[in-house]
């Protein structure tokens, strides 16, 4: 799946936090991927449909490094994954098992694949900083996956950071970690934040002016027509 361009340079422009609140709205509490946290500071804002991937318990007969040259693998899954998409694997949370490195990074980044988010760990983590993928994960390990982990299949739903993704749900990843926008709400949620983001933009001037917080945040009726107002007058 492709995303419109228009909505991608939209969401670039919103933050995690703001689309919380937006989804929150809309009655969606659990958004936030717990544990998807920046490999390293200033990686932006990442904007894409999601490639999942599922990882479960370690099984013996089938957590090998012999399962690496399976058709199902990592390594399959890599080479499914479309450009600009953000690759999202459950891994469980799992902290002792690094499901990617910097061979399988570095080739996510040669067929420009967005980025990675993981609720697991990252292995080789000077490799992975090298080949330029931006990552969000939980930490590094030097255990290789299978040391905890079995691969079992890729673009079907899963559970990251407890939170629900589906193939093609929207990513937005920040500094503040990953939210996921399901498909249905994206035009709607979009539309919204981006007045979310201009209201709390006017409200920060409005704290720096000395106004009291009760009534201006959350912005009652009053606020509301106040801010209506202003918004008005920068358009003549």
């Amino acid at each position: 799946m492709s995303l419109d361009p228009t909505i991608r340079d939209t969401l670039k422009g919103v933050s995690t936090a703001t689309l919380t609140t937006v989804l929150l709205k809309h009655g969606l509490r659990n958004v936030w991927l717990r544990g998807t946290l920046p490999i390293r500071p200033g990686q932006g804002r990442l904007v894409g449909p999601a490639f999942t991937l599922r990882f479960v318990p370690a099984r013996e007969d089938l957590a090998t490094p012999a399962s690496w040259a399976s058709p199902k693998s990592t390594r399959g899954a890599i080479e499914a994954m479309p450009e600009g998409c953000i690759a999202v694997a459950d891994a469980m949370g799992v902290t002792d098992a690094g499901i990617f490195g910097d061979i399988l990074c570095a080739r996510m980044a040669k067929r420009r694949v967005g980025g990675l988010v993981t609720d697991g760990v990252m292995r080789d983590k000077d490799g992975v900083l090298a080949s330029g993928l931006p990552v969000w994960c939980r930490g590094n390990a030097a255990p290789p996956s299978v040391a905890g982990l079995t691969f079992v299949g890729w673009q079907e739903p899963i559970g990251c950071g407890g939170v629900a993704v589906f193939p093609d749900d929207i990513i937005v990843v920040d500094d503040d970690g990953a939210v996921v926008i399901p498909q249905a709400l994206l035009a709607e949620v979009a539309s919204a934040a981006v007045e979310q983001e201009a209201l709390e933009a006017w409200i920060v001037t409005e704290v720096a002016r000395g106004v009291p917080l009760p009534g201006l945040y959350p912005a009652n009726a009053e606020t509301q027509a106040r801010y209506a107002a202003w918004r008005a007058s920068q358009k003549k």
